[in-house]
């Protein structure tokens, strides 16, 4: 495995987790990045894979409940729907959400063993909207807040940074973390939508207060200058107080001017942009540490283009 490189995780039982005719979060999300990043031979994408594995029971306990984790199970089998909120599922569906954890898990592994540079997972079903005890908002396990405690447990790192930037609020990952100090979760996202969580006064509560830093941005044409404005002006300056050891990116693309389901107005070389500002955190702080997963993106075309740009500028 070549250590100074960007490495995959990838498989294609994603496309097992099977949301029905003309669902948002659908297969060919997965399809159309992975041709997208084959075409672009230069990163080597088919020669740098990581095989993800499923997460272990007591992995997903790490931020599920045990009543939550066994409500899947037993959910998948009889129903079209998570009873907790609006995530579509299969029979497939629990065992590709634990490959989807367990992708992040590999992820994490290969950063910290010096087996890549860095690393993107490409998986499915997202994860940012699941919450300790309940799925929602296309999400069954909160794959990047797993990763996160996951991390912190094997290999001792203390401070983890999680940045969201996504056109939805991860409000599942901000629920987990509420009051642990030791994990800081910045989110830029549009202002009254979906799930109408992640407001400025949200700073985290307890010990945690402070370690979480929402910026809600109003929609229009200013919102790409916004977001890369709350990256520089918001995230940096708060990184230099805290430091993070290892860096995760809940790297959804629906903040794209073509995205049906937000009125965001980003680029690709705005995701890039972001990438590179993200990159110079974990290069001050983290020893160049960084997993990024797929959360949102949901017009296909700007779905790859802009995963393409993030990619391109994580190998750099």
């Amino acid at each position: 495995m070549d250590n100074a490189k960007t490495h995959f995780v990838t498989d294609s039982r994603y496309l097992l987790h099977d949301t029905g005719f003309g669902h948002p979060e659908n297969p060919k999300r997965y399809i159309v990045i992975v041709e997208a990043l084959k075409n672009l031979q230069l990163l080597g994408f088919e020669n740098r894979p990581i095989k993800p594995r499923q997460a272990k029971d007591d992995e997903i306990l790490l931020c599920h409940t045990s009543d939550y984790y066994k409500l899947v199970q037993n959910e998948v089998e009889k129903y079209p729907m998570l009873s907790t909120g609006d995530a579509v599922i299969c029979p497939a569906s629990f065992e590709v959400a634990i490959l989807a954890s367990g992708a992040v898990l590999e992820g994490v592994d290969a950063v910290m063993q010096a087996k890549a540079k860095n690393v993107f997972c490409l998986v499915r079903p997202p994860g940012h909207h699941a919450c300790s005890n309940r799925g929602m908002g296309f999400c069954i396990f909160n794959n990047v807040a797993i990763g996160a405690r996951y991390v912190q447990r094997k290999y001792g790192i203390e401070r983890v940074l999680i940045v969201d930037w996504d056109v939805h609020h991860g409000n599942g990952t901000q629920e987990i973390f509420e009051e642990d100090p030791s994990v800081f979760y910045f989110s830029t996202h549009q202002e009254g939508i979906y799930p109408g969580t992640g407001f400025a006064k949200e700073r985290g509560t307890g010990l945690g207060e402070g370690s979480k830093l929402n910026c809600p941005i109003i929609a229009g044409m200013s919102s790409r200058i916004e977001v890369i404005k709350a990256f520089q002006e918001k995230l940096v300056p708060a990184m230099e107080e805290f430091q993070p050891e290892f860096v995760f990116i809940s790297a959804g693309f629906d903040a794209h001017e073509l995205d049906p389901l937000g009125r965001f107005n980003l680029t690709d070389q705005d995701f890039a942009e972001l990438t590179y500002i993200v990159k110079r955190i974990a290069d001050r702080y983290s020893e160049g540490r960084i997993v990024s997963v797929l959360e949102g993106g949901y017009n296909l075309k700007a779905l790859a283009s802009a995963a393409v740009a993030h990619v391109t500028a994580l190998a750099q």
